[in-house]
């Protein structure tokens, strides 16, 4: 259950990775298509990696966050539910802050910024279950005087 635990935080922080790669990718075929003649504007549909984004952002990284949460109270990891319980947290903060982004383009500033969030807390989740499936050190008993 430890390896689980510690997969989908993984996968929760690769999630962000590729996220930043998708907005990239969806914003330099923008400004390609915009160099060819095309016109980007609010009837421009979504590119493939608008897409991607989307689906990574509002649907796979959220699904792991989930389940995240509910694998971590049938794990031993020391602050697993708590770690879990903040990954979920700053997830919903990061879809609340793409959906008022849009109306508020400080609020997707934040969005950008949360992410780096998003990540570091998934993989403190990560390493506390990886340091829980290491043995505790050997201690040596007392010498008896």
């Amino acid at each position: 259950m430890r390896a689980t635990y510690r997969a989908l935080a993984g996968l929760i922080a690769l999630g962000v990775v590729v996220q930043a790669a998708l907005i990239a990718a969806a914003w330099f075929t923008v400004l390609h298509n915009a160099d060819n003649g095309s016109v980007f504007d609010k009837n421009t549909g979504y590119n493939w990696a608008q897409i991607g984004h989307s689906v990574v952002g509002l649907m796979l990284i959220p699904l792991f966050s989930i389940i995240l949460l509910i694998v971590s109270f049938f794990v031993r990891v020391p602050g697993g539910v708590k770690w879990a319980l903040i990954t979920f947290g700053v997830v919903v903060l990061q879809i609340l802050f793409a959906i008022f982004g849009f109306g508020a383009p400080i609020v997707g500033l934040l969005h950008g910024l949360n992410a780096f969030a998003v990540a570091g807390v998934a993989s403190v989740a990560m390493r506390k279950a990886r340091l829980a499936e290491q043995p505790a050190p050997a201690t040596q008993p007392a010498p008896i005087a």
